[in-house]
């Protein structure tokens, strides 16, 4: 009946009232505060577009990885230098020069040059690995290896201070020489070989622009490298200024110059020197250049601008071994 807050269900008991109740102090309110507006997808944990942000901000990050290490993405570079085809691992070895394994493919077709090889890399005790050919091709990146890898580790530079203070305590006049911009590793070892041939005590490159001791240099030194040690210096004319401190003359070679080699002055070429061979196209660079006591030319036919820069540093050589002789 209308009206009548007796019957059941017209009353609602206490504690069952929905909503807010009285003196609450709005902790309700206070619950379902908002958390403020939606952060932007690449500020979302886990979202792609955030994913996306992180990797472009490391990618612009200054690396600093190592030479030689590379991100996940890549394959790593082995810091260890390769020698590889069967005639330049048998001269090395021959040599004797500092190697860490020799690599063999496996199932080919041996001969005298591979036997030779295992023979001498197992008088030395040098690890003999037999690998599948794909890993070979994978060490030389693709190179011509003939089944045959040669495993060197890092080349340690000698300081050049120390080297001009080992070629002074020798029983000969201390020669020196450095490479200014010579940027082929073959170049390099050539000019390593000549200065074996011809009693230099050290080669001298810049850390920058300048080819470094890899493979290529143990091969075309022919073992001179055992023999004949390289020195980096992180800045060459501060390098040759110091060295002419210490009493060594500087005679640098370049196709422009006015003085011929073979005006060379005897009592200059029988003390201490340091000769500065440039590269093919640029020569010595400016700086070098004034830092020299003598620029000297090789005389050539008409015509003919320059010399390799090894050829040019074999013939300055020898043109001061006859002098000293």
């Amino acid at each position: 009946m209308a009206g009548n807050s007796q019957r059941r269900g017209a009353m609602r008991k206490d504690g069952t009232k929905k909503g807010m109740k009285v003196g609450s102090g709005g902790q309700r309110r206070k619950a379902l505060q908002g958390k403020g507006p939606t952060p932007k997808a690449s500020e979302r944990t886990s979202h792609p577009a955030e994913r996306k942000a992180r990797a472009a901000d490391k990618r612009n990050q200054p690396s600093t990885r190592r030479s030689g290490s590379s991100s996940s993405g890549h394959r790593r570079k082995d810091t260890r230098e390769v020698l590889m085809g069967r005639n330049p691992i048998v001269e090395a070895l021959r040599a004797e020069i500092p190697a860490s394994a020799l690599y063999v493919q496996q199932f080919v077709d041996t001969d005298d040059r591979i036997r030779e090889a295992i023979t001498l890399a197992a008088d030395r005790r040098l690890p003999l690995l037999e690998v599948p050919r794909p890993e070979l091709d994978r060490m030389t990146d693709g190179g011509v290896h003939q089944g045959l890898v040669l495993t060197v580790p890092p080349y340690e530079y000698a300081d050049p201070e120390q080297l001009l203070t080992n070629s002074f305590g020798s029983p000969h006049a201390p020669l020196l020489v450095a490479l200014d911009g010579v940027t082929d590793p073959r170049n390099l070892g050539a000019v390593v070989r000549s200065a074996a041939a011809f009693g230099a005590h050290g080669v001298i490159v810049p850390e920058r622009r300048s080819a470094g001791v890899t493979g290529a240099v143990w091969k075309t030194s022919a073992g001179a490298l055992t023999r004949v040690s390289v020195a980096r210096a992180t800045n060459l004319t501060r390098a040759v200024t110091a060295i002419k401190k210490s009493g060594c003359m500087v005679v640098g070679l370049a196709a422009d110059a006015d003085t011929s080699l073979a005006d060379l002055d005897p009592e200059l070429a029988r003390g201490p020197l340091m000769v500065v061979i440039g590269s093919e196209g640029d020569g010595m660079s400016r700086l070098v250049r004034e830092a020299c006591d003598v620029v000297v030319s090789i005389p050539m036919a008409r015509g003919q601008e320059s010399l390799n820069a090894s050829v040019a540093a074999g013939i300055l050589l020898y043109a001061v071994a006859e002098l000293r002789s």
